[in-house]
């Protein structure tokens, strides 16, 4: 029995989440930080991967026709997003489950760390945030420049910038 296009569709759509998931979810992250509204950016994102996957026409790769949705799609999320609070129990929640070390002294610091830069990077500009997070996505700055929609040395300027936008903010937090 043949395959219907809406079944092929939907195998790549599984294959791309598969694939994307993960990185997905930590650009989401990078947009926002309340537990609840990052899940929900998340399920925006894969939904917009799903209604743009039938124009995919292959004129750049799939990483860069992924990303580029995200971005886009968060974009727009947070420019219509209304200020919200984060809920009491939220507060109390490490970002990651903690696992176990030898030292908890060591297990402390690295996530007192983890956290002075997950809070640096998201308190940059947008623009530098973006290039941060595909940066580490592992994407390249020809990648980076076409989801973005810049050239690469747009993309190696606002690397600099948040590179050193980061260092102070991460001095700053000492």
């Amino acid at each position: 029995m043949r395959e219907s296009g809406r079944d092929k569709l939907e195998d790549r759509f599984n294959s791309i989440m598969g694939e994307y998931g993960p990185a997905l979810s930590r650009l989401a992250w990078g947009y926002e930080k309340v537990t609840n509204v990052r899940e929900e950016l998340a399920q925006d994102i894969a939904l917009a991967i799903w209604q743009a996957l039938p124009h995919f026409r292959g004129e750049c790769s799939e990483r860069t026709f992924i990303y580029r949705i995200a971005h886009n799609r968060a974009l727009t999320h947070i420019c219509k997003r209304q200020p919200h609070h984060q809920p009491l129990d939220e507060l109390a929640q490490p970002l990651e489950p903690i696992d176990p070390r030898p030292h908890p002294d060591e297990q402390v610091e690295a996530t007192y760390r983890r956290d002075r830069l997950r809070s640096a990077i998201q308190g940059l500009p947008v623009a530098y945030r973006q290039v941060v997070m595909l940066t580490l996505e592992e994407l390249s700055h020809a990648e980076i420049a076409e989801v973005l929609g810049i050239t690469e040395s747009n993309v190696a300027v606002r690397m600099n910038r948040a590179k050193k936008a980061l260092k102070e903010a991460m001095e700053e937090r000492l």
